[in-house]
């Protein structure tokens, strides 16, 4: 599957001799030519496929954090000896205050964030129990392992090895309490936000991609019942990459 961007089609380009290009329902591999966002949307599209084959990106956008190198040659036997990671999504259960339901996965990670120049307050609860009674801030997120280097990072949440089977609850610019810096959850917890006083302080929640506005409450679970597998060079693995971002300064 191939990003519509000039770098990616002329990555196509060379790699059409190589190798035999099938329609992507009949492949064993996906091989995936594009940036970070591009890998997002074809893992998007195997939830929502008949059958989840594993995908190979190579990074035809600017940072690909969750591709491999770009190399043409060699590419049946980089397939060969792939490492394999999976994951299970996020999925997003968000309630309006117009009374509309949508839920949505989220491979990266949910996200709560203030509509208005009102600053939003938000209840946190895990598993039925309110931990949290008011949280004052721009917003609040969840995200997994894999999405722990994304948008959690940059609202200074902690990166979280793949495999270690937790979430991050992330608040973004927190104003009360202002020592809280977010936690660390079991990722079979169900976490609930409700918004205090919705209609004066709106509030949206967003799923990776998808974004409902004027939420009144959203609910996040890890969806165990899909899972979506990745492969990466044995010396270029995710995991890897994970550790690594430790010790950047």
């Amino acid at each position: 599957m191939v990003s519509p961007t000039p770098a990616a089609r002329e990555a196509e380009a060379e790699l059409r001799p190589l190798i035999d290009f099938v329609d992507p329902a009949h492949a064993d591999i996906l091989v995936a030519l594009g940036g970070d966002g591009f890998m997002l949307d074809v893992l998007h599209r195997m939830l929502n496929a008949q059958r989840s084959v594993p995908v190979f990106g190579m990074n035809r956008g600017t940072v690909g954090f969750m591709m491999n190198a770009w190399a043409p040659d060699g590419l049946a036997e980089r397939l060969a000896a792939a490492r394999a990671f999976t994951l299970n999504p996020l999925l997003m259960t968000a309630h309006s205050i117009e009374g509309e339901t949508v839920t949505s996965p989220a491979i990266n990670e949910v996200s709560l964030l203030r509509e208005t120049r009102q600053v939003a307050k938000i209840e946190i609860a895990i598993d039925g129990r309110v931990r949290l009674s008011e949280l004052a801030c721009d917003g609040v997120l969840v995200a997994t392992p894999a999405g722990s280097t994304a948008y959690n990072l940059s609202a200074h949440g902690p990166i979280l090895p793949l495999g270690s089977d937790l979430l991050a609850l992330t608040p973004i610019s927190p104003f009360r309490p202002r020592r809280w810096r977010g936690a660390l959850i079991p990722n079979d917890s169900s976490v609930t936000f409700r918004v205090l006083d919705p209609e004066k302080r709106p509030v949206s929640a967003v799923a990776d991609q998808v974004e409902v506005r004027n939420v009144d409450s959203v609910t996040v679970t890890t969806d165990k019942s899909r899972t979506l597998t990745m492969l990466f060079d044995p010396e270029y693995a995710l995991d890897d990459r994970i550790l690594m971002e430790q010790f950047l300064s």
